[in-house]
């Protein structure tokens, strides 16, 4: 069975981690050998904030699938009675397990296609929740994230200085940032509120970042991208695990701190952007590419696709989640609206 790989997208205008591992899923697995695509409804459609010069796209409200192929769709765009292509062989990429239910519910048979589809997620929590909120589906599989080592990488000096991004907790992002402009400690040390960036902004300004702050969303992490990046980066980390960001404070690097207690927070930040050099930064950077990096991502993505090849699936026409206006655009545009007024506003 040599089927596409198609992967409905979600045409964010603005920076969202889950779009652009959705894009790099699609790279992975074109440069393997996959016959992989992005599926956006606007022809032509293309990221401004991230390089995705490299991804193979689709573009319509409808496809047509074959019985040999795979559409794959995020978690966000499940809604109760709307399945995107009746009858085809499906996986529900889910990057938030805690935005599992949001738009369906939580009652009844998740998600409630034909046939059952397959799920594929992203950290360890993910897996294990997952496995537990839908027995009768497979076990979902964890493809670990990508992230770029190469782009996200020290610089030969590092400037004392604290960086953070304000996007999902605005009004704690300015409280953070009294507290460490208040506090003594802080004197001569840069404060970096991260908005408005594009990827390779945000990597320009981690490589000399001495402490990453995590706040994360509210609602909790499926992973934590930023947090990732900025290990990666050589940054040391303090902040909120937040469920699915939970393995990567395993990092040597890394400070766990209880979720809210931004007084804390700001004292650890504090504390660690005086800490001598002492190796630690190149141990959590290398601990974090030995777990998260290319290879990893690639084998688990074929391992997942060879295994969803396995489910059950024939000829279908697929409609794009964004066709759902009555239901669902309201909701996915009210989200942006929210999301670019908290980057204005922060």
């Amino acid at each position: 069975m040599n089927g596409r790989v198609i992967y409905a997208d979600f045409e964010y205008p603005i920076p969202l981690g889950g779009a652009r591992i959705l894009s790099a899923h699609v790279k992975l697995l074109a440069e393997a050998g996959v016959d992989a695509y992005r599926w956006s409804p606007t022809p032509g459609f293309r990221y401004a904030w991230f390089d995705d010069s490299g991804v193979p796209t689709l573009s319509g409200m409808e496809i047509d699938l074959t019985a040999d192929d795979l559409l794959v769709v995020p978690e966000i765009s499940v809604l109760p009675g709307h399945d995107p292509a009746p009858g085809a062989r499906k996986v529900v990429f889910n990057q938030g397990h805690f935005l599992t239910f949001l738009t369906s519910g939580a009652e009844g048979r998740y998600p409630g296609f034909t046939p059952d589809p397959g799920i594929w997620t992203i950290s360890r929590e993910s897996v294990d929740v997952l496995s537990r909120a839908h027995p009768y589906l497979p076990t979902p599989l964890l493809i670990p994230n990508p992230i770029d080592g190469e782009l996200f990488r020290p610089a030969e000096r590092r400037a004392p200085s604290i960086a953070w991004m304000p996007r999902n907790r605005p009004a704690e992002s300015l409280l953070l940032e009294r507290l460490l402009r208040a506090d003594p400690r802080g004197e001569g040390v840069e404060l970096r509120p991260i908005r408005g960036l594009s990827h390779e902004q945000v990597a320009q300004v981690l490589a000399d970042t001495s402490v990453f702050v995590a706040l994360g969303s509210p609602e909790g992490e499926g992973f934590g991208l930023p947090v990732a990046e900025a290990l990666a980066s050589g940054c040391l980390v303090a902040g909120y695990p937040l469920g699915g960001g939970e393995e990567l404070f395993d990092a040597p690097s890394a400070w766990r701190v209880p979720d809210l207690r931004t007084g804390l927070l700001a004292d650890r930040a504090l504390e660690l952007v005086r800490r001598p050099e002492d190796g630690l930064r190149a141990e959590g950077r290398q601990w974090l590419l030995d777990r998260y990096h290319r290879k990893t991502a690639t084998d688990a993505l074929l391992a997942a696709v060879d295994a969803a090849r396995t489910l059950p699936g024939g000829p279908a026409t697929a409609t794009h989640f964004l066709a759902w206006s009555e239901e669902y655009r309201p909701f996915f545009v009210s989200q942006v609206a929210a999301m670019e007024a908290a980057q204005k506003g922060s």
